[in-house]
C-alpha cells in the first residue's frame, strides 16, 4: 500500500500543529507560574540573527496552510501575522488546523505532478507536487516547529521529545 499525498500532508500538520499549541499551554502556564512576563518568551530568539517565537509559529501555520491550499488547488488563506500572545498564537494553530481540515483526501490526492509555482526574493521557483511537499513544505515546517520547541525549552520549560512528538496514533 502506498502513501498518498493527503496522508503525506495533512494529518502530519495537524498533529504537529495540535503538539505545538499544547507546547504553547505548557509555555503560558510556565510563564504564569514563574512570573515572567509572556512577551519575553514570544520574543525570544535562539540567536540575534533568527526570527522569534512568534514568528517562528507563523511561518510554520504559513508553510502548511499554503502547501494544503497549492496542493488542492485553492486560494492560500491569508493571516495578519500579528500575534503578540499566547492565546493569539493558540488561536492561529487553531484556525490552521480548522483550515487544514476542510482540505479532502480527494483535493490533496493526485497532487503529485501538480505545478506548485512560489515567488520568493523576486523570483518564481516551480516545484511538482510530491517534491514541493517532501523536500520543501516538511522540512521548512519542523524546521520551524523544532525551532519554536527550542526557543521555548532554552528558556527553561520543561518539555521533552514526547512533547513535540505527541501521542503516536
Amino acid at each position: 500500500m502506498s502513501l498518498s499525498m493527503y496522508q503525506a500532508s495533512i494529518p502530519v500538520f495537524t498533529h504537529m500543529l495540535n503538539n505545538l499549541s499544547a507546547i504553547l499551554d505548557k509555555a503560558a502556564a510556565h510563564a504564569e507560574a514563574k512570573k515572567i512576563d509572556p512577551v519575553v518568551l514570544i520574543n525570544a530568539r535562539l540567536a540575534p540573527d533568527m526570527y522569534p517565537l512568534s514568528r517562528q509559529i507563523q511561518i510554520a501555520t504559513d508553510v502548511v496552510k499554503g502547501c494544503a491550499a497549492r496542493l488542492a488547488g485553492i486560494e492560500v488563506p491569508s493571516y495578519e501575522d500579528n500575534e503578540t500572545t499566547f492565546p493569539e498564537l493558540r488561536a492561529r494553530i487553531a484556525k490552521t488546523v480548522a483550515f487544514l481540515q476542510s482540505v479532502s483526501a480527494e483535493q490533496i490526492n493526485g497532487s503529485e505532478e501538480r505545478t506548485v509555482t512560489l515567488t520568493m526574493h523576486g523570483k518564481d521557483i516551480h516545484f511538482l507536487g510530491e517534491p514541493y511537499l517532501l523536500y520543501f513544505v516538511l522540512p521548512n515546517f519542523y524546521f520551524h516547529t523544532t525551532t519554536a520547541y527550542d526557543i521555548l525549552r532554552h528558556n527553561g520549560l520543561e518539555i521533552g521529545k514526547m512533547d513535540f512528538v505527541g501521542a503516536h496514533q
